[in-house]
């Protein structure tokens, strides 16, 4: 196996809205003394991408609705986020106080649709960022513009918590150019028995290692490159990834 070698991307500025984010990762490339190769990966933090694209607001800006103002007593939050929280989502699937968990329009799990108060950089506690409208086209806009004549991907990530597991951890919630799932199905193992259920959220997988490079608090590390990816690089999606509902055992 050859290695898997996870490079921080530094000086990355704060990014506001409109910003390259191609040119910036360029820069940070070159800083890096990195060229993109074949097979290479960026992974980059969602909140860049968000902030790049527009999707910071202001709750002063926010009209809570009723249903809104009746979830907000319920789980002691702020209305007019809570407003937010349901724009954002398909369905409310936990409500208590301190906690609201949804299923998200892009279909998966979190909790208060990924809107986040922290690292955003305004300078007041009335502004969240939202997760990118379509993080895949997100992904897929910033592979064209880098990849030139190099087969690379591009992975935007989020940190999430997990049923009956304590703390968070990097997840994708937009990708291009790289596999979501890969289905070992059919392999021999060691022993040369064939393998019948192995299909592995590779996507997940290096989201989780890159946030581990990342940083999840004042490290000001939201992009790092990745080299040595282990399986080809093809089409991908955030849908590979999310279990349909039919199949769903925990609901």
């Amino acid at each position: 196996m050859k290695p898997l070698i996870i490079t921080p991307l530094p000086g990355i500025p704060m990014v506001g809205p409109g910003d390259d984010l191609a040119a910036l990762l360029r820069d940070a490339l070159s800083r890096a003394a990195l060229s993109l190769e074949d097979g290479d990966i960026l992974v980059l933090a969602q909140k860049i991408i968000s902030k790049a694209e527009g999707r910071l607001v202001h709750l002063d800006t926010v009209t809570p609705g009723a249903e809104a103002e009746e979830l907000a007593e319920r789980v002691e939050k702020d209305p007019r986020l809570v407003q937010l929280i349901l724009d954002e989502s398909r369905e409310v699937l936990r409500a208590r106080p301190g906690l609201l968990v949804v299923e998200h329009r892009l279909g998966f799990v979190s909790a208060n649709a990924g809107i986040d108060h922290s690292n955003v950089g305004a300078s007041d506690d009335e502004a969240v960022l939202l997760l990118p409208e379509d993080p895949d086209a997100s992904a897929e806009r910033l592979r064209a513009a880098l990849a030139a004549e190099r087969n690379i991907g591009v992975l935007i990530i989020d940190s999430h918590g997990r049923a009956w597991r304590e703390g968070v951890v990097g997840v994708a919630i937009g990708l291009a150019g790289l596999p979501g799932l890969v289905d070992l199905r059919g392999r021999p193992d060691l022993f040369g028995r064939q393998l019948r259920a192995s299909i592995l959220a590779a996507a997940d997988e290096l989201a989780a290692a890159a946030s581990l490079a990342m940083g999840q608090a004042a490290e000001g590390c939201p992009a790092v490159h990745v080299r040595g990816f282990p399986y080809p690089l093809r089409p991908g999606n955030l849908a590979e990834l999310i279990r349909p509902r039919e199949r769903d055992e925990f609901r």
